[in-house]
């Protein structure tokens, strides 16, 4: 099997940074205002009113193409996409992202599902293109833009759940070398899950269809506690999956990157693999949950700031929606900034 290594990595994060009284001021009765799930980050950002999930994928992808050149990304043999929040009909983000960069690749592929999982979802797809055909390139995007769209409904910012969501896409380049090899990949399906996690509007309609009520997640203290079980469990048991198949322990692990939903998640997963604080990165009090793009959004940060040094080992992990899905994957790193 060929290598695949990751070579690059950028993030993008909306102007429009939100403190937590902006939804204070909102705040209503909601009976969930007191679970720990959705207790407030600092700030978060969000999506302009002009702007869509093509634009902020374009913002993202713009440091790869000024870092290693147009012609590596005008040349990339597979895009995939995941948007959180679909807001290009038809031809999709995928697709118009393809047009904007003048690019044809032989893959294009909008991957909807896999949500806060979907960035490890999509290495593991595009790896498997690579490793099985004639591909040697691939371009990686995730966007989250629900935040400043779903979240600032005025029914919508009044509910505990509206102050945890933030905007911004992440993306990496992959290519067949050995320079940053992908080690290890780990991808588990649960649609028994599925059903905990729903979209809700009342009055009840298609979500395209005119009306009065507005589109928010269907939460209720059940759901809550279910999802809460399952994400402490899901994110270590991928994590150690890929350990055991990369022959490492957990604490060989140099930087564990996870989605970013609250605090308590965060402190509990590294509690499990037994890693300080200062090998697991957290962004949530500045961006929120970004749901998809938080890995690859915290990847970029970290590795800007230095603290990601080349062979370092870095773990991915993550669990989508209400636990119907998890993924996990490991990297041998090799994407630090020159002079780092």
């Amino acid at each position: 099997m060929d290598t695949v290594s990751l070579i690059d990595i950028a993030g993008y994060l909306p102007e429009n940074r939100v403190g937590a009284d902006y939804f204070a001021r909102f705040a209503d009765s909601d009976r969930l205002a007191a679970n720990i799930m959705f207790r407030a980050p600092k700030f978060r950002h969000h999506i302009a009113s002009d702007e869509n999930a093509v634009d902020m994928a374009e913002r993202a992808v713009a440091p790869l193409i000024e870092r290693n050149g147009s012609e590596l990304v005008s040349n990339v043999d597979i895009l995939i996409t995941h948007t959180q929040l679909p807001d290009v009909p038809v031809l999709g983000t995928g697709g118009e992202l393809a047009r904007r960069l003048g690019i044809t690749p032989d893959w294009v592929v909008d991957l909807h599902n896999g949500g806060c999982a979907s960035f490890v979802y999509m290495i593991k797809l595009a790896r498997q293109i690579m490793q099985t055909g004639d591909a040697s390139t691939a371009l990686i995007v995730s966007v989250q833009n629900s935040a400043g769209q779903i979240f600032t409904q005025s029914d919508v910012r009044v509910l505990a759940q509206s102050a945890v969501p933030g905007d911004g896409a992440g993306a990496c380049l992959l290519v067949k070398s050995e320079a940053a090899p992908v080690l290890g990949l780990e991808c588990r399906t649960y649609p028994e899950f599925a059903g905990d996690m729903t979209a809700a509007v009342d009055p009840p309609r298609k979500y395209w269809e005119a009306g009065t009520g507005q589109l928010h997640i269907g939460f209720t203290e059940t759901k809550i506690a279910k999802v809460f079980a399952r994400g402490n469990r899901l994110v270590p048991e991928v994590a150690l999956a890929v350990c055991k198949q990369i022959g490492i322990t957990p604490d060989e692990i140099d930087t564990l990157v996870t989605n970013q939903p609250n605090r308590l998640f965060l402190r509990n997963w590294r509690d499990a693999l037994e890693l300080p604080p200062e090998r697991h990165p957290d962004t949530f009090d500045e961006c929120g949950n970004l749901f998809g793009a938080a890995i690859p959004v915290t990847l970029d940060l970290e590795n800007r700031a230095g603290r990601i040094p080349n062979g370092s080992l870095v773990m991915m992990s993550a669990f989508a929606h209400a636990g119907d899905f998890a993924g996990a994957g490991a990297v041998r790193w090799g994407a630090a900034p020159v002079g780092v």
